[in-house]
Formats: structure tokens, C-alpha cells, sequence
């Protein structure tokens, strides 16, 4: 990312796209690489894209503000976004597309733009079993400070990358990396993070993460006492215990409820750990690369003396696994009641492949989230309170390229989107620094002209396409985004 030139020229001309407001010689293009200099006009670079559900295969360039347009018209349900429609900010005038259309007999209005936001970060669920870092650590990347670890949730962990503070309140550097980390996820390119007192991780949306140079497989199939809850009939009759560790709730199957409906008998083992309730332990050991999210890397690591009184005897068979049956040892107690290892037994074999089975494959979801507010809205209608109360009352919908978007309850347009529901290359950015996002508001004509939308700018598809924007470009039609696009595979 550059810094915009400050000075003018006789040959430069000034961009308003953006708050950077760049002067941009001839044949060249401005700070965010998204305008140029074309002969003494400013032209938008990339295309803007529109989508259509009935279009098959491929895409292919429409006609857009062109004078060569062999008159084919685009499906019947195209729709325009706001990937390469260009801004309007500050947003003292209209959006640059306010299209009218006919939606089983409704008249719409789809308001179209392309959002500069300093309020925005990315959120990115890591599946794996595998320790990433403490709660709270700071993420880095090219050593600087771009987020943080938020919560560890069932079988996953969670990024929280960017954010206002990050992109404008440190060093020019910070927001700088913090910008082209996010812009880089947000498309779908891999970003290595770095964990302040954990692990090197490689993120990248729809693909496993890379832990350490080691690429992920699964996610854990549930916590130990869960895992003991889905499989301890399957191992009833062919083993005297199961423990299942974990670093949250480590399960021991004869203590454990499931065990005790099944009228398993005690065993005498005892675990170094905080009980919970029954068959249940935590910390049994802190958190790393081990077994099941642990340190370990002998899982009798955990185990106490064993006791007679308690059932202990000669003979009893012990099996250990993690919670995805990556990791797993079999033993069995000799004279003085140690467990001495033993190649795990044929008719175990399947009970460990079940839990393999069982987990999901290891994924990336990045998910952007930003708040549309400010001067945004104004571009909208005039009246910007009353758009902020109609998405939230669910009267105008939100999209981000195409993509259905989560609109957080409370104040403000606070929403999120899976990056992989939008075309490759949605996102960009201008170096303030800040990320820009396709945004589409659709809704009934009547309520866009009731919160006193921009009446006088309402244009139709075939209007729009022939008018082109603020900024001269081309338009790309392009197939709908498929849901569920991931390319993770199962193990």
C-alpha cells in the first residue's frame, strides 16, 4: 500500500472517490489502485460485477455506458452490487446506483455501493482441537499488532483481527498491515499469524488451518465427557476403562453417567485433575499440542495411584484416546497395578476409527464485520436514522455483494458476512488505511421514498447499464456465488 501524492501538477487530476483525495498523473492509478487517470478523466479500474442466478458457466462482460453493445440484454434477474460501483463518499450525494426493479410484482429499489470502512474487523473460526494461544494474546502479523485471541468455542478458536483502534490509533505501520491482513483474508488469500505465547498459524478461508508448518485434519468430535456420552456403548464389554482426555473436561467412562447406565464397574483409577462431577476433570494438564489439546504427550501423565479397594486389579485394560482419536495408547495393569503399554487390540480398532469418524474436518471461516454508519447512510436517503430503523426492522435488506448479511440487534448497521457467499476479489481497500466492501440496500419503492430516499436518481437496470456510473468502467456479469463453497475435506 503507498501513501497518496500530496502536490499537484499541471498533468496530475484530483480523485474524490475517497477521503485520500489523490492526485493521479496520466496513465496511472491512485493510492488504493482502484481509480486511474485515463486521458484526463478518473475511471474506475476493476469492473463493476452483477450477478444472476439464471447464468450459466463463466462470465462475461455486459454493456456499460458503451457505445458497441451488440444489444443482447442480461437475464431477467440481474441484479447490480456494489463490488466495482464505486463511492460517493463523504456521502453528500446520492449512491452511485439507485436501481429500480420488479420483484414478483413490487416495485423495488436496490441503493448500490461501495463503503469505505475504519469500522470494521474479521472474525475467523479456527477448527481444530490443537492449542493456538492464550485467551487474550495479541495476534501479529509481520510483527505488528493486528488482533487478538477471543474465546475457545466447541472445537474451535476464534480471531478477532482489526478493528478501529488497530487501522488508525497506532503507528502508521500497524494500520497499514492490519488493512492488507484483513483485505488479504477477506478475499480468500492466506495470512500467517503469529500468537503471542503460542502457536505460528496459517488462516485462510474454506481451508484447513496451518498450525506450526503442520497442516490441521479435524476438529475434536466434543469435549472428553461428551465423547464418552457418544461412544461409551461401543466400548462396553470390550475394555475395563476409557479415558478420553481433553484440555477442558477430561472423561473417565466408568465414573461417567453414560458408564454407570451401563453398569460399568469401577476400576480404581484415579485422575490428577479438578473433578467436577462425576467421570468429569479439568485442567488436568495447561493447554498445548498434545493429546487432545493438552501438553501431554504421555497421557499417564494425568493418572494417580491406582486403587485396590476401589476395584483396581491385575488384568484391568485401560484405553486412552484424545478427543479425535488422533492420539490413543492401550494398557493393561501388572502386579503392582501400573499400566503397562500394549499394541491396541483388534477389537478396539474400530471403536478409535468411530471417533475419526465422527469429527469434522479442520476449516477456516473468516467472517467480515463492519458498521455501516456515518455518512454513508446519507448517500442513501436523507433522512439517515430512518434507514438505520428500516434494516433493523427488517423492511430493507441488507446484502454485501449478493450475500446475505447478520444484522446485529441494537444501535446502528452493525452486520457480518462469510467472505466465501461473495465473488473472489469483493473487497478493497484505500490507504487511510480502511477496507471497502460491496453494499446493497433493497427495498419497497414506497419506504425508500418514505425515509426520504433520492427520489430523482432512481434509475432501471437498462438505464443503469447504459448510463453507467459516476466513474466511467465496465460490468461483469457473473453466476451467483454458491453457498457453502468450502473446500475443506473430510479426513
Amino acid at each position: 500500500m503507498t501513501e497518496a501524492p500530496d502536490r499537484p501538477s499541471a498533468e496530475k487530476i484530483r480523485c474524490d472517490a475517497c477521503p485520500v483525495m489523490c492526485y493521479i498523473a496520466p496513465g496511472q492509478t491512485g493510492a488504493c489502485d482502484r481509480y486511474g487517470n485515463l486521458a484526463g478523466r478518473i475511471v474506475r479500474s476493476d469492473p463493476l460485477v452483477l450477478l444472476s442466478r439464471a447464468l450459466e458457466g463463466g462470465q462475461r462482460i455486459v454493456p456499460f455506458a458503451a457505445t458497441d453493445w451488440d444489444g443482447a440484454p442480461p437475464p431477467a434477474d440481474t441484479v447490480v452490487t456494489g463490488i466495482g460501483a464505486g463511492t460517493t463518499y463523504p456521502d453528500y450525494k446520492p449512491a452511485p446506483f439507485i436501481v429500480a426493479s420488479t420483484v414478483a410484482g413490487a416495485d423495488m429499489v436496490t441503493v448500490v455501493t461501495e463503503a469505505i470502512f475504519s469500522y470494521c474487523g474479521v472474525k475467523v473460526k479456527i477448527d481444530t482441537d490443537r492449542f493456538l494461544g492464550p485467551e487474550g494474546a495479541t495476534l501479529r502479523v509481520d510483527g505488528e499488532a493486528v488482533g487478538h485471541v477471543t474465546t475457545a468455542e466447541y472445537g474451535s478458536q476464534i480471531f478477532s483481527l482489526g478493528g478501529v483502534h488497530h487501522l488508525t490509533s497506532g503507528s502508521k505501520a500497524e494500520g497499514r498491515v492490519t488493512c492488507a491482513a484483513m483485505l488479504a483474508l477477506c478475499n480468500g488469500d492466506p495470512v500467517e499469524i503469529e500468537v503471542e505465547g503460542g502457536a505460528r498459524v496459517v488462516v485462510q478461508a474454506g481451508q484447513a488451518p496451518v498450525v506450526d508448518g503442520r497442516p490441521e485434519r479435524q476438529m475434536r468430535v466434543g469435549c472428553g465427557s461428551a465423547t464418552i456420552g457418544m461412544f461409551a456403548v461401543q466400548w462396553h464389554g470390550l475394555v475395563d476403562e476409557v479415558v478420553v482426555v481433553d484440555d477442558h473436561i477430561t472423561g473417565v467412562v466408568s465414573e461417567h453417567q453414560a458408564g454407570k447406565v451401563l453398569g460399568w464397574k469401577p476400576s480404581g483409577i484415579r485422575i490428577k485433575g479438578q473433578r467436577s462431577t462425576p467421570g468429569r476433570y479439568f485442567r488436568v494438564s495447561e493447554p498445548g499440542s498434545g493429546w487432545g489439546g493438552t501438553r501431554l504427550t504421555d497421557p499417564l501423565e494425568i493418572l494417580g495411584d491406582w486403587q485396590e479397594k476401589k476395584g483396581a486389579r491385575p488384568g484391568l485394560t485401560l484405553l486412552m484416546v484424545s478427543t479425535t482419536g488422533e492420539d490413543f495408547a492401550y494398557y493393561v495393569l501388572d502386579q503392582a497395578l501400573r499400566p503397562v503399554a500394549r499394541p491396541l487390540p483388534d477389537h478396539l480398532r474400530p471403536t478409535v476409527d468411530l471417533i475419526g469418524e465422527n469429527c469434522e474436518p479442520s476449516l477456516c471461516t473468516v467472517l467480515f464485520m463492519a458498521g455501516a454508519g456515518g455518512s454513508l447512510r446519507a448517500g442513501v436517503a436523507k433522512n439517515p436514522v430512518r434507514l438505520t430503523r428500516s434494516v433493523q426492522g427488517g423492511v430493507t435488506r441488507l446484502t454485501s455483494g449478493g450475500a446475505d448479511c447478520y444484522v446485529w440487534p441494537g444501535g446502528g448497521i452493525t452486520f457480518m458476512v462469510d467472505v466465501l457467499d461473495l465473488p473472489k476479489g469483493a473487497f478493497g481497500y484505500v490507504p487511510t488505511p480502511a477496507l471497502v466492501a460491496p453494499l446493497e440496500f433493497t427495498l419497497p419503492r414506497a419506504a425508500y421514498l418514505a425515509m426520504g430516499g433520492h427520489e430523482e436518481n432512481i434509475r432501471s437496470l437498462s438505464q443503469s447499464l447504459t448510463e453507467g456510473g459516476e466513474y466511467p468502467t465496465e460490468a461483469r456479469l457473473s453466476p451467483w456465488p454458491q453457498k457453502g463453497n468450502r473446500k475443506g475435506k473430510a479426513p
